[in-house]
């Protein structure tokens, strides 16, 4: 198992939008294409308060690129980002990393 950290740098003022997003559309499609969320987090002390983090569990990087490709590439998400994007851009920057857990990890 892999995971993968993603990190939303929003525009000022636009997290609640792209919470929304998230929680009435995003995973919705997500689950119809099979992306497995292991978690989501919005920064309580840290370099932003506009941040959103979350993890994507992968069995494989192979199985990431699909999966991912797929999503990307769906008429209804493109349709529905563009929609929720109408009154200004949401997010200004992602960051994302692919993290392989430690032996010791409790998380696998």
């Amino acid at each position: 198992m892999i995971y993968e950290m993603r990190v939303y740098h929003c525009l000022p003022g636009r997290l609640p939008a792209l919470l929304k997003r998230f929680e009435t559309i995003t995973l919705a499609i997500w689950k119809r294409h099979g992306i497995r969320q292991a978690g989501f987090w919005t920064v309580l002390v840290g370099e932003s308060n506009q941040d959103l983090v979350y993890l994507l569990a992968w069995d494989s990087m192979a199985e990431r690129e699909r999966i991912w490709n797929g999503f990307m590439t769906d008429p209804e998400w493109i349709a529905k980002r563009a929609e929720t994007e109408r009154d200004g851009q949401i997010v200004a920057s992602i960051t994302n990393s692919f993290l392989q857990p430690t032996s010791f990890s409790t998380v696998r």
